[in-house]
């Protein structure tokens, strides 16, 4: 049983990282890709350098436009910070665990989904509206393969928590790997699409024919924008907590946890900068072939369990 000062210090770790961390990972994507390239690239650290930026810059918005327009990236970001309380980091559970979470923590994105897509629309751009329709097709079918993950890990923990359903010790042993291994298969693929990256889509176009979630946030720029590229660095990092969570060791010292847990979301972002590197961009008609695939392979893992 931990003592009265481990849990707090716990927390405290939990929200340092999560506040300050999540612009690191997408500066080792970036990096990662430049050198698979042969390029020096952006230093790891550009991101905190444009957020400070943007920071200090005034906004400017379109006469078309109400307080929708700034619902989608405030809600982007508190909606990031509120998942990363329900999801664990490593083998230390999460600071809010409750039964059901699971179902919070998704539609928690769903939410800050939903407003960033009223926030293209308040526009009136068709662009965007294209954009915003698109992102709205593809999390229909993102979001399946997210439940039947949850579902078939919940089956095997008999728990609707985050923190049972990620750090139970049992997942990679006997009749569940095979299931589990389905699980994050398919988490990868949400892993991709939530996050806008290649080959469902790509955060460094500026075609606005091809892209889906960048094009609905065209017209942000100042604080907004900061706040647009946060949060999108945020739901890199609890996305992959999700992701990377059953796969880690369990070391039974604290610290020793954390700097797997870190290294691990370092592994992580490497292998997206890689696989960025060596594919190409699907064409628009084979985005939902992709995430059926996702489906289908949370869906078999759910079957399994059953049987």
């Amino acid at each position: 049983m931990p003592g009265p000062l481990v849990f707090p210090a716990h927390v405290a770790l939990h929200l340092l990282v999560a506040l300050l961390l999540p612009p690191l990972v997408p500066g080792l994507i970036a990096k990662v890709k430049a050198r698979m390239a042969g390029r020096t690239g952006p230093p790891v650290l550009q991101l905190y350098h444009d957020l400070a930026k943007l920071a200090r810059k005034e906004a400017v918005f379109s006469r078309t436009t109400t307080w929708v327009f700034l619902a989608g990236p405030v809600a982007t970001v508190a909606a990031g910070l509120v998942a990363s309380l329900l999801v664990p980091f490593g083998h230390t559970p999460a600071p809010v665990a409750f039964e059901g979470d699971a179902v919070l923590f998704a539609y928690l994105f769903g939410l800050a989904r939903f407003l960033t897509i009223l926030s293209a629309l308040d526009t009136g751009s068709s662009f965007e509206g294209m954009g915003a329709a698109r992102e709205a097709a593809f999390s229909a079918l993102a979001e399946p393969a997210l439940f039947l993950g949850f579902a078939a890990l919940a089956k095997a923990t008999a728990s609707l928590s985050l923190t049972p359903m990620l750090l139970s010790q049992g997942l990679a042993a006997g009749r569940l790997t095979g299931p589990l291994i389905l699980v994050l298969a398919a988490w990868a693929i949400v892993y991709l699409a939530e996050n806008s990256r290649i080959p469902v889509d790509d955060p460094n176009t500026h075609l606005e024919l091809t892209m889906i979630h960048e094009v609905m946030v065209l017209d942000h720029s100042g604080r907004p924008l900061a706040l647009v590229l946060y949060g999108a660095s945020l739901k890199l990092v609890v996305l992959g907590a999700l992701l990377i969570d059953p796969l880690l060791p369990a070391t039974g010292r604290g610290w020793l946890d954390w700097l797997v847990f870190l290294g691990g979301l370092g592994l992580l972002a490497v292998a997206v900068g890689l696989v960025e590197s060596a594919t190409a961009r699907f064409r628009m008609t084979k985005v939902p072939q992709f995430l059926v695939a996702g489906v289908l392979a949370s869906a078999f893992a759910f079957l399994l369990l059953l049987v």
